[in-house]
């Protein structure tokens, strides 16, 4: 199995290897990179001076001049009728459910995520969070900064995402 679960065999998705080719490699795409990574939206910056991320993000983004940008305030694990689920994982499909919801009003989606911060209350909590956040970020990876907190406003929440989009119409 290839990266990111694709198989070994070439993927008819033309932009999914493209982004793979960019974010992942160092494969040249000579004159061609300006053109495909305006097609792409976001630009992945991982210098070689700099260790590779530790999980499924990238250390900086670039945007093109001109990108609407999006900013979402810190969405908690809870439904709208205030049902907080137990699990961190649960909670954070709630927080993305949620971002996703604000995106979609927004005239955006994940793809259009470039930065994702996130707060958790237990060190633990750090694998299922980044596994619901993976199921949900686009082909480039946005940047990502996860931190443990002391609490929220109620003992109960274990996690709050917020993120920053940016699309050009």
């Amino acid at each position: 199995m290839a990266p990111n679960g694709w198989a070994s065999t070439p993927s008819k998705d033309l932009r999914k290897m493209l982004a793979y080719a960019i974010e992942e490699t160092s494969f040249p795409l000579g004159p061609l990179r300006p053109k495909i990574q305006d097609r792409l939206m976001k630009t992945a910056i991982n210098p070689p001076s700099v260790r590779r991320p530790f999980g499924h993000y990238n250390h900086g983004l670039a945007v093109p001049a001109g990108a609407r940008l999006l900013v979402t305030s810190g969405q908690l694990g809870l439904t709208t009728d205030d049902v907080i689920p137990d699990s961190v994982e649960d909670q954070a499909v709630l927080c993305f459910e949620a971002i996703g919801a604000i995106l979609r009003d927004g005239d955006m989606s994940f793809e259009d995520v470039i930065r994702i911060s996130a707060f958790v209350t237990r060190r633990e909590d750090f694998a299922p969070y980044m596994a619901v956040r993976d199921r949900y970020t686009g082909l480039i990876k946005p940047v990502s900064t996860l931190i443990i907190v002391s609490g929220f406003t109620r003992p109960e929440f274990l996690v709050e995402v917020e993120v920053t989009a940016a699309k050009i119409d």
